[in-house]
């Protein structure tokens, strides 16, 4: 492999440039993505108790999750912001979003980044956010083809 040959070499890998994609090119259960938007809304969703033995280890402390709508000149999307995610995403705020996934929800879409992938503030963006096309309100069904 070229990128073993290059690491015993003392070469770093040559890295690849991002491919930034808008908002209405994103389709179910893909990951990858880099894009940037714009934070039209968050709304903070409040933690469960359980009192089953399944949750979290005694002494940590709940996730803290927001669902924000994010969006760029072609359309919105929902983001699900984790933990530290949720500080950074204030309404009006210009994110980038690194390796983003699209995770489906009660059939419908949503953006999410994982601990592979990177939220980052930005300088404002000059576009105005199409509100109008919001694909997390299209609702996907799976469908099993037999031949």
């Amino acid at each position: 492999m070229a990128t073993a040959a290059a690491a015993k070499g003392g070469e770093k890998p040559a890295l690849r440039k991002p491919v930034f994609v808008k908002v209405d090119q994103l389709k179910p259960v893909t990951n990858g993505h880099t894009l940037t938007v714009k934070v039209v809304s968050a709304n903070p969703v409040p933690a469960r108790g359980r009192s089953g033995g399944s949750g979290p280890a005694v002494g940590s402390r709940p996730a803290r999750i927001a669902e924000c709508l994010v969006g760029d000149e072609t359309g919105v999307i929902v983001f699900t912001a984790r933990n530290e995610q949720v500080d950074m995403l204030k309404p009006g705020n210009t994110a980038i979003l690194r390796n983003a996934r699209i995770d489906m929800f009660k059939g419908s879409m949503r953006l999410a980044v994982d601990k592979w992938g990177r939220v980052e503030v930005t300088d404002p963006a000059s576009f105005t956010v199409k509100e109008d096309n919001n694909l997390s309100l299209v609702e996907y069904e799976l469908v099993n083809v037999h031949e």
